[in-house]
């Protein structure tokens, strides 16, 4: 029953509903966290370092391409596991046999079964032997959950009696494991040494490492030092032979040949004599005698006993210091040294010198790396990035923000009140959760700002509804709130659902566009309905008006007719049409892949001076011997973007390919801004994640909606969201804009946007399928898209004039991206009010009389057998 305009009822209801003192307070606490956590973001470090001690000091971290800096992804290589690993027991057999038992043997290596074959010359000696062998055997763990562990080895028989052991799979797969978290502890010794800040290492998945060192814009230094296995061994040399004379006669049993560090190479015993984890001191030093830097180092008390006992007994004798399989230097013993120091000379600059220090300082790397993935962005180019960024989040603010005051006036106020509430949240909730900000993100959050108003423009347009039905002011506002909530759930619950999807699957600056996408959406639950609740209810409680005036400007009038379903079979065709052109499109032309999919290296290089010419930095590169270098216009006049392509060699070849093109292109000033290498395992990885990505998104949309509507609404959600995917990956291929891994994140948030429109449209044909028993289907569906246009058209407007000034001012790196999102935010909306309807009809959906009359044709007649 309508309750009396102002009645006590009304008053008290309002001060109950809208003044409750817990609501009150969480909306005080929430918005003052919010802001504490966000000002230091604000503030000079000099402001930040006088803050209050019981305040929060932590800060947005920038990613990257916001600050500079270098991104690289190792990968330990288990084939250098097992090789290394192959070696040391083959030593181990040999020495416990032969050396401490007096069995003859002979030992061979076959890597391709990761085992090693031993024979013996005294074939009665088999099973002390086999006793002998098998009291080698190790246990490993992985080092983070170390519970008993696995055995290393198998043990065996050839057919022909000789002896086996072979590393098990368990074992090597434990093994790489534990390496992996030493690894991680010697990369982080190296990284203090260079003082820089704030560096992050994290591992990922069983064999990888993710390195990001901030501000640290030499990424050549930085992988040498952080690649470097920088394993120190000392070898006796092997005397009265050179090391071409035991190629041609064969090696003597228990040694190797190493190069050397001037181009030949050594004769040298298998055994370590001295190992580099007896050093306690490196020091970059300089020798006057040869004017030349060397390496001073110093051992510890062990190892300079050592070290004594091997110079006292082999004065005279060649002793060859060895770094990474490499002899840097093989002096003769010309007396004891009994100290405990020594140096290691070589072709040292200063600052080589300097980084071998480092290297034997933080100690070696228990396994070889390989460098899958490298980034590195400039600092001027991140306060580029920062500064279009901030432009494009300032335009759009001003513009949403414009918008809807022109269009709800005062309401438009309390919007925008929680709108910037809502921005404030998003980067309190960044620095509190340590998060890091990165170009992408930021375009998250101006995508957020057009998402946010959404949920204001739904309870608006809900009370407009209400108020036209003949409920009073409150009733409205009441039943606004309360009826237009399960439909902002629904919609912000698919785009969460994106997000999660992003971050899982996600790498790098994708990941971080799903955290601000994230919180944006979850901040946006609060603030939408919470504070814009409260906010209203203060109003109301001031003025008391008769009629609520919301809406002052819109683009569709109400109450429109328009026949959806009489033009929906030729938009059908128009769809299905196009559709086919995208796919084929995308067999025919394909696309124009980015690195992250290809592999290979991109290098944003800028002109100092002046434009740019393309023209000669092509024939700059031309001779280079590269292979495929493709050279064209990026973002700015002056800036020039080249691509080469995965070199063979690995990630020596192209560094050195990055050198080649750095020293041709410095002679017409050209500076290198960014570089991004990406290897072939890599980024078919990243292909086949992202098609992951895509599809588990659309799977779990689909159980999601399947569980809140009609399993038809799930099919025609999905359907119809295909539909935006096809058209939008068309774009891609016809146009030619590269299609990288941000491209992936603008279709998943496509897909997002796509059901946000489609789910709150589905969620008014559920409501009118209770309401209007009797219409026809067909009606039904055009009735309700024609009720909720005038907000899809609101909405779709301020998610494009958010997303137009990322266009316009977002900057290069991500314009693929967000003409992507806005292309295909405009393909959701149609694809949303004119295909989903008869899709829904086509799946056998039924209105409540069609159903009521099934039910009654398949009723059993009173009396009958069922």
């Amino acid at each position: 029953m309508p309750e009396p305009k102002g009645s006590g009822f009304s008053a008290s209801r309002t001060a109950q509903m809208q003044f409750s003192p817990i609501r009150t307070a969480v909306i005080a606490i929430v918005a003052l966290l919010g802001v504490l956590f966000a000002v230091p973001s604000f503030l000079p470090q000099d402001v930040r370092d006088a803050w209050p001690s019981f305040l929060p000091k932590q800060t947005v971290v920038l990613g990257l391409d916001l600050q500079g800096g270098s991104h690289l992804l190792l990968q330990v290589s288990e084939e250098g596991i097992v090789s290394e690993r192959l070696q040391s027991v083959r030593r181990d057999a040999r020495n416990i046999l032969a050396g401490q038992n007096g069995i003859g043997n002979l030992i061979t290596t076959d890597p391709a079964t990761n085992s090693i074959a031993i024979e013996l010359t005294d074939p009665t000696q088999k099973d002390q032997a086999r006793t002998l062998i098998e009291s080698l055997q190790n246990t490993v763990s992985n080092g983070m959950f170390a519970v008993g562990g696995v055995n290393e080895f198998a043990y065996g028989e050839t057919p022909d009696g000789k002896l086996t052991i072979t590393l098990t799979p368990e074992g090597i797969s434990q093994r790489t494991s534990a390496l992996v978290a030493q690894s991680i502890e010697v990369i982080r010794n190296r990284i203090d040494e260079l003082g820089t800040t704030e560096p992050s290492i994290q591992r990922q998945g069983t064999n990888r490492i993710l390195v990001q060192v901030p501000g640290f814009g030499d990424s050549t230094r930085l992988k040498d030092i952080i690649s470097r296995t920088a394993r120190l061994t000392f070898h006796m040399v092997y005397p009265g032979m050179s090391a071409a004379t035991a190629e041609a006669q064969g090696l003597p049993a228990g040694t190797m040949i190493l190069p050397s560090q001037d181009g030949g190479s050594e004769l040298l015993y298998e055994d370590v004599a001295l190992g580099g984890e007896s050093l306690v001191d490196a020091q970059p030093s300089y020798d006057q005698q040869r004017a030349m830097p060397v390496v001073s180092f110093r051992f510890d008390t062990r190892g300079a006993v050592t070290f004594g006992q091997i110079t006292s007994a082999n004065v005279g004798q060649r002793f060859a210091i060895v770094l990474d399989n490499t002899v840097i230097t093989a002096p003769v013993i010309q007396q004891p040294i009994t100290q405990g120091t020594g140096q290691i000379s070589g072709n040292f600059t200063t600052q080589s010198a300097n980084d071998l220090a480092v290297l034997l300082r933080a100690g070696a790397l228990p396994a070889s790396l390989d460098i899958v993935e490298e980034r590195t962005v400039d600092a001027s180019l991140g306060a580029d990035s920062i500064r279009s960024g901030l432009t494009a989040g300032v335009v759009a603010s001003v513009l949403v923000i414009a918008f809807m005051v022109i269009a709800y006036g005062v309401w438009g106020v309390f919007a925008n009140i929680s709108l910037i509430l809502n921005i404030v949240l998003i980067f309190g909730a960044l620095s509190m959760l340590g998060a890091t900000l990165t170009l992408p993100g930021i375009a998250g959050i101006v995508l957020t700002i057009g998402m946010a108003v959404d949920a204001n423009v739904l309870i608006y347009e809900r009370m407009r509804e209400e108020q036209r039905a003949g409920k009073s002011p409150l009733q409205s506002i009441n039943a606004g709130f309360e009826r237009a909530w399960g439909t902002i759930v629904d919609s912000h619950l698919t785009q969460l659902i994106t997000a999660i999807v992003l971050y899982f699957l996600g790498s790098g600056p994708v990941q971080g566009f799903a955290v601000t996408l994230a919180l944006g959406i979850l901040t946006s639950l609060f603030t939408s309905y919470t504070v814009t609740n409260y906010l209203v209810g203060l109003w109301y409680r001031a003025v008391r008006p008769k009629v609520l005036k919301i809406q002052h400007f819109r683009f569709i009038p109400d109450g429109t007719k328009i026949p959806f379903m009489k033009i929906s079979r030729y938009v059908i065709v128009f769809s299905i049409v196009m559709s086919v052109l995208s796919i084929g499109s995308a067999f025919v032309k394909g696309f124009n892949l980015g690195i992250d999919f290809v592999g290979g290296t991109a290098i944003e290089v800028q002109h100092v001076g002046g434009p740019a010419d393309v023209g000669v930095v092509r024939g700059l590169l031309d001779g280079l011997e590269l292979g495929e270098v493709q050279v064209q216009g990026f973002g700015t006049p002056e800036d020039v973007l080249v691509r080469v392509q995965a070199q063979e060699g690995g990630q020596d070849a192209d560094q050195a390919a990055v050198a080649k093109v750095r020293d041709a292109l410095a002679t017409e000033n050209y500076e290198i801004r960014r570089t991004e290498a990406v290897s072939g395992t890599v980024s078919g990885e990243l292909a086949w994640a992202g098609t992951i990505a895509v599809l588990v998104a659309l799977g779990a949309i689909l159980i999601y909606i399947w569980f809140r509507f009609e399993w038809q609404f799930a099919l025609s959600a999905v359907t119809t969201t295909t539909h935006d995917v096809i058209m939008t990956i068309g774009l891609f291929s016809i146009t030619g804009l590269e299609f990288n891994l941000t491209s992936i994140a603008a279709v998943l948030t496509l897909v997002g946007l796509s059901l946000n429109e489609t789910v709150v449209i589905s969620d008014r044909i559920r409501e009118n399928l209770r309401k209007h028993r009797k219409m026809p289907l067909p009606e039904l569906i055009d009735l309700s898209i024609n009720q909720t246009i005038v907000r899809t058209s609101l909405t779709q407007f301020t998610v494009f004039l958010a997303l137009v000034p990322l266009v316009l001012f977002g900057g290069e790196v991500i314009r693929s991206f967000t003409i992507a999102m806005t292309f295909g935010s405009l393909v959701g909306m149609y694809s949303s009010i004119i295909v989903s309807g008869p899709i829904l009809i086509n799946f056998g959906l039924k209105s409540r009389a069609e159903n009521d009359e099934t039910d009654k044709k398949g009723k059993p007649a009173d009396g009958a057998a069922v």
